[in-house]
């Protein structure tokens, strides 16, 4: 198992239950495979550029350990969720 980081971008017009379902949701996929150990919902930001017409979106990160393999599957999800506009996973060196 890695440990690894996540950064999400969420569409900023999703209310606050929205955005936490969103969480919820990608924390029970890592569970499946692996062990969330941090999640930090960061709120509302300005964004550096816009994405997709958006100024500003919801920002979460989330530290996990999970098996090389699952992390496709990860990904997979993030892409063809439209309610996510950025994200990156990040393998941490130990």
């Amino acid at each position: 198992m890695n440990k690894y980081e996540s950064v999400i971008i969420i569409n900023p017009s999703l209310d606050e239950e929205a955005v936490k379902m969103a969480v919820q949701k990608y924390s029970d996929l890592i569970n499946k495979d692996g062990k969330v150990e941090k999640v930090e919902e960061l709120g509302k930001r300005k964004l550096a550029y816009e994405i997709k017409k958006n100024k500003e979106a919801y920002y979460v990160v989330i530290n996990f350990e999970s098996n090389p393999a699952a992390i496709a599957e990860l990904e997979r999800n993030y892409r063809i969720d439209d309610q996510i506009i950025k994200f990156i996973v990040i393998k941490e060196e130990v």
